[in-house]
């Protein structure tokens, strides 16, 4: 009979158990690789879900803010246009009531405190006018009233602020003065040039003085040629300008509106 050998015992139970560690670390090892793969995995899912859910915000954020500038500048187009029409037709209003103090045919007649009315009424619809005149309208009212005043009337209709003699000037007071006033706060001028313009008149030469000190002066010729407004002046000519007898005075409007209406 074979005798028992402990260490042999021992050697083989040490060796069972070496590898039993070895086993359970080589598990270990797994899980925790394993582990791992699904911890990041997990972390690109939640970064690439942040992310989007970022970029939606923005997303929405940026849309909310062109929302609210397209609202902006919608509201401002229709507030500049309601004070466009307000001071048109209070415009309008005065010239009406000029030309009715101008006039001696009329069948109204005024009082001094009427009178001294309408001049506050001038002054208060001139004082909270917050633009200058974007420009001075120079012509004959002899033979250019027609014209001149259809090119107004377009033009105020465009949003144009027009310095014109028969709204502006308001009777009883200098007229010279009213005139260099507007000739100050235009910021360019139109010169209507007709047959009587070219004739040469006190008050179309002095305007027109004051009009070639502007950046912008635009001439506007109604039943005259360049050659004839090349005899009366030698600047002019070199000026761009229209004539109606190419353009309507409403096309002549659009186009001389684009130029002196402020960006």
């Amino acid at each position: 009979m074979a005798r028992f050998n402990v260490n042999e015992l021992n050697r083989k139970l040490r060796e069972a158990q070496r590898r039993a560690e070895q086993q359970i670390r080589q598990q270990v090892d797994q899980i925790n690789r394993a582990n791992k793969r699904a911890v990041d995995q997990h972390n690109r899912k939640a970064e690439a879900h942040n992310r989007q859910v970022v970029a939606n915000i923005n997303a929405r954020l940026r849309e909310e803010e062109r929302r609210v500038d397209t609202h902006n500048r919608q509201a401002f187009a229709s507030l500049n246009d309601h004070n466009r029409r307000v001071q048109a037709r209070d415009r309008q209003r005065i010239a009406m009531l000029n030309q009715q103090l101008r006039s001696t045919s009329s069948v109204v007649r005024y009082t001094e405190p009427e009178l001294r009315l309408a001049d506050r009424v001038h002054e208060a619809v001139s004082t909270i006018d917050p633009r200058e005149y974007d420009t001075f309208l120079s012509y004959a009212r002899i033979d250019g009233h027609a014209a001149a005043s259809a090119l107004r009337d377009h033009l105020e209709a465009l949003g144009v602020a027009v310095w014109f003699d028969e709204v502006a000037i308001v009777p009883g007071r200098s007229q010279s003065l009213q005139m260099d006033v507007g000739l100050r706060k235009a910021r360019s001028g139109i010169a209507l040039l007709t047959p009587a313009y070219l004739a040469g008149r006190f008050w179309t030469e002095r305007e027109l003085g004051a009009l070639l000190s502007k950046s912008t002066l635009i001439p506007v010729l109604d039943n005259v040629t360049f050659d004839d407004v090349r005899q009366y002046s030698g600047i002019l000519p070199d000026l761009a300008g229209f004539s109606t007898a190419s353009d309507s005075i409403e096309d002549i409007a659009h186009k001389i509106a684009a130029a002196v209406l402020p960006e």
